[in-house]
């Protein structure tokens, strides 16, 4: 199916003569929504980051605080997305993108507001619940934005979708930065700096370009269809498998234990509980080589094809944690063994950089410019939700165990599953390079 802008207002009609690619005014529009997509994913990172370091020092004289509570609190932000992704994912389809994402940034702003004016529990629940739903409300509007106007092609697919994985990890990992230097300087009024930014991002997204609003009864009509189509099935279950090791990761337990006093002999268990500020520069450091390992996969998926490209991800993604595991005991070796390791790890981690714009480019190929692309990022948000929840969980409760140990073998365990779950994928006709059909899913 083809989209084509119908007059200068910029409303949008679906035309089955074919996909086109976006023009350069949509392009830009895009690359301005996805700027403003990492934006926001700053803010909520940076707030996720504030929180685990303000719990961490509290910890020390409040033995009632520990890595749970902080997982949990992480689980109520992905919960929220959880609960929110669908409706919002179907209202998507059915009114303005434009306006639906920027009342989500709005929200975001309320949200971290709230924190720099008290400071109980029950406050960081609800501070965390509202950028859930944030992110729920940008989110599934953003790749339908995407998947619209890309259609099937495979190269603007391909780089636009990579771009909003680079945006979702960089945002990430620049707010783990962000949230660190906040805290140093601001501590709590931290959160207030953090409410500005979220603004700055409801207006960007207000440039984000139109895309169809198929009304109500056709939005229903798209989300049965979405949960009919056999390949969002298919990708559910190992989609579901990564999004919990995101969870157990970029959530605030690891801000928490690297950055608590040590509580075992692990080496990076406490690694930054002198300097708590230092993660952040970590977190960064992880941001640029997964976003250079997302820009080289941005070129190789399209030949390589989808398949193909999560599951050699996922294979570097269990020598990840095969290389930090041996690092976390690593206190008595040489510095130059370690030095090795980090090589090593950070090459791997610039292959497994490549599953999640492959997964996002399964679901648009899948879908195309259809009617309902909303309901399926819907879908897709659901899932992360889900799969951040019970990671942000199991994390916590491993990490009060086994401390960066219990990471990494959930981690493991997860990646594991989600290789196995692989097998019974079908391969896409142009995972053999140069084969006929190019783009197109067998079976």
């Amino acid at each position: 199916m083809k989209q084509q802008p119908q007059h200068p207002g910029g409303r949008i009609v679906f035309d089955p003569a074919g996909p086109v690619r976006p023009g350069n005014a949509q392009r830009a529009r895009l690359g301005v929504a996805i700027l403003a997509h990492a934006l926001m994913r700053i803010a909520s990172s940076a707030s996720a980051t504030i929180i685990g370091i303000w719990l961490a020092l509290l910890a020390r004289h409040n033995p009632d605080i520990g890595a749970s509570l902080v997982g949990a609190l992480a689980a109520s932000a992905y919960a929220a997305e959880l609960v929110g992704s669908m409706p919002l994912g179907i209202l998507s389809d059915a009114v303005s993108v434009r306006g639906l994402m920027g009342l989500g940034a709005l929200l975001g702003a309320v949200a971290t507001a709230l924190l720099a004016l008290t400071a109980r529990v029950p406050l960081l629940f609800l501070s965390r619940v509202l950028e859930g739903l944030a992110v729920a409300a940008v989110a599934p509007a953003l790749l339908k934005s995407i998947a619209d106007w890309t259609g099937t092609e495979p190269g603007p697919r391909s780089r636009l979708m990579s771009g909003f994985e680079v945006s979702l990890l960089a945002g990430l990992a620049v707010g783990g930065l962000l949230g660190a230097q906040l805290w140093l300087a601001l501590q709590r009024l931290g959160f207030a700096a953090l409410a500005v930014l979220y603004a700055m991002t409801a207006l960007l997204l207000l440039r984000a370009p139109r895309s169809a609003a198929a009304g109500y009864v056709q939005a229903l009509r798209g989300l049965r269809g979405a949960l009919a189509n056999r390949r969002v099935r298919q990708l559910a279950p190992i989609w579901l498998c990564v999004n919990a090791i995101i969870g157990v990761w970029l959530g605030s337990t690891l801000s928490y234990v690297l950055t608590e006093r040590p509580a075992s002999a692990q080496y990076l268990d406490g690694f930054f509980a002198a300097a708590p500020g230092d993660i952040g520069w970590l977190l960064l450091g992880y941001t640029i080589v997964f976003g250079c390992g997302v820009a080289l996969w941005s070129r190789r998926l399209p030949v390589l094809g989808e398949a193909r490209t999560m599951r050699v991800s996922l294979w570097a993604m269990l020598g990840v944690c095969a290389a930090l595991a041996l690092l976390n005991h690593s206190a008595s070796w040489p510095a130059w063994s370690r030095a090795v390791l980090d090589v090593v790890a950070t090459l791997l981690i610039m292959v497994e950089s490549g599953f999640g714009p492959a997964a996002l480019s399964w679901l648009a190929q899948a879908l195309g410019a259809e009617a309902g692309a909303g309901a399926a990022m819907g879908v897709y948000s659901m899932l992360l939700g889900l799969g951040a929840l019970a990671g942000s969980l199991l994390g916590g409760w491993t990490a009060a165990r086994w401390r960066m140990d219990g990471l990494l073998l959930v981690t493991a365990v997860l990646a594991g599953c989600a290789q196995w779950l692989l097998v019974w994928l079908p391969v896409a006709r142009t995972d053999a390079p140069g084969a006929p059909g190019a783009h197109s899913m067998s079976g």
